[in-house]
């Protein structure tokens, strides 16, 4: 028997983003026993009908409007509920970003290592830029320490905290992880079956880091396989940037992540870890006038976001905190 693959792209008016995409693990697909579902997430944009019509020659992919932008976990459970085309449940689900594009063998080789190996629950593939420059993509999962390490920026804390470090760099071969990015990660269909999906409360961010802290947690292994590659442009649907004011959700889903994970009090703590450590680089910034790399409102927002999560309905400066909207 020929194991299955569901290869997921969620959608959000980048539709040609996505169909480019989807093109690629098409390729990727060659010889593999599987399908490519797109999921719209309620673009509004026309993208469904782009996406549906422009893959109209592509047997192998469907697109499925969700109705609903639940956001990126909700997206990609629309599509793992629904399943292969002929209704059976694939053997592994494959996650892809609407803006990474698979090597012609990266999807083979992930499945290929996750066959070899029974007890890997989830595996990542590298990921590099436009012009080659590899991406960090293999992590540690955060904790009060990797907040501390991260703010304070400092050579010292760092080498002190390399094993808090929640970037793993670039491992030259594969390794065991405690979780990968959601551009390009393949999971096995028993373990979801066993541990659950994704959990929808996350609207975008810390969403595939809570369920391979779910898979880990039920003595699933987690992988780094960088023979199997994917170029990625990276914040296409989402629009990140590390200049910019950091949106409302992604504090909402760091919250959600230490309270699930740790909980109210664990919270707590790696926000105040947090604040010590950005108190010893802005001490460094003043005395070495280094430029900041901590973005804009970023330590307001973070205290704000914390304290109305642990104290709902608080309001801070006369304003009541909470999500943003999301895009």
């Amino acid at each position: 028997m020929n194991p299955t693959v569901l290869t997921i792209i969620v959608n959000y008016k980048s539709a040609g983003m996505s169909l480019q995409s989807a093109q690629a693990a098409n390729r990727a697909m060659t010889g593999i026993d599987g399908a490519i579902t797109i999921v719209d997430n309620d673009s509004q944009d026309g993208s469904f009908e782009t996406l549906r019509d422009a893959t109209r020659d592509m047997p192998r992919v469907r697109v499925i409007q969700s109705g609903h932008n639940g956001g990126f976990g909700f997206g990609n459970n629309v599509a793992i509920n629904a399943g292969l085309p002929d209704g059976r449940a694939p053997d592994f689900v494959y996650l892809l970003n609407p803006d990474a594009f698979p090597d012609a063998d990266a999807i083979q080789v992930l499945r290929d290592h996750m066959i070899a190996h029974p007890q890997t629950g989830f595996a990542g593939s590298a990921v590099r830029g436009e012009d080659g420059t590899p991406h960090e993509v293999a992590f540690h999962f955060p904790s009060a320490w990797s907040e501390f390490e991260t703010a304070a920026n400092t050579g010292v804390i760092t080498r002190l905290l390399r094993n808090y470090r929640v970037p793993m760099g670039f491992p030259p071969a594969t390794c065991a992880v405690d979780w990968c990015s959601g551009a390009s990660v393949m999971f096995r269909r028993s373990m979801l079956d066993q541990i659950g999906l994704f959990d929808e409360t996350f609207f975008l961010y810390f969403e595939e880091t809570e369920l391979c802290h779910r898979a880990r947690a039920a003595g699933w292994a987690g992988m780094y396989v960088p023979k199997a590659s994917v170029m990625h442009i990276g914040s296409v649907s989402t629009g990140m940037s590390n200049k910019a004011r950091i949106p409302g959700y992604w504090f909402n889903s760091r919250a959600h992540y230490y309270r699930k994970t740790g909980g109210a009090g664990y919270l707590a703590v790696a926000t105040l870890f947090y604040v010590l450590g950005a108190s010893i680089w802005k001490t460094r910034r003043l005395i070495e006038r280094k430029e900041d790399r901590i973005p804009p409102y970023f330590l307001r927002d973070l205290v704000g976001h914390t304290f109305q999560t642990l104290m709902p309905g608080t309001l801070i400066r006369g304003k009541r905190t909470g999500a943003q909207e999301a895009p």
